[in-house]
């Protein structure tokens, strides 16, 4: 029983690795171009989850709060996990010009 559990939660795992690394990478990169530092984190909870979630909503058959409600766990945890990313893509980049260095 506990390796079927087990077996359920590796690709639960591995999206969430890889929405943080995603995030990261592509926070990172933002912050290098445009000299920001929390832009990523912004960009993230204001433009990309909002319309992830309304471009799956099915308007014809449920009302936007019913949709809501419908994600499951993992939905929530690869959320996270890509807004962990883009936090800590700032706290680095924040890191790294207090210790002097300088990208672009």
């Amino acid at each position: 029983m506990k390796t079927a559990i087990m077996l359920q939660f590796i690709p639960v795992l591995v999206l969430m690795i890889l929405f943080f690394v995603m995030m990261f990478g592509i926070g990172f990169i933002l912050n290098m171009l445009m000299k920001t530092t929390w832009f990523p984190c912004f960009l993230f909870v204001i433009v990309i989850l909002p319309v992830v979630v309304y471009s799956l909503w099915d308007r014809g058959q449920m009302s936007f709060w019913t949709h809501v409600g419908s994600f499951q766990l993992v939905d929530y945890l690869t959320g996270v996990a890509g807004l962990i990313g883009a936090y800590m893509s700032g706290w680095t980049i924040k890191t790294l010009r207090i210790k002097g260095f300088r990208m672009f």
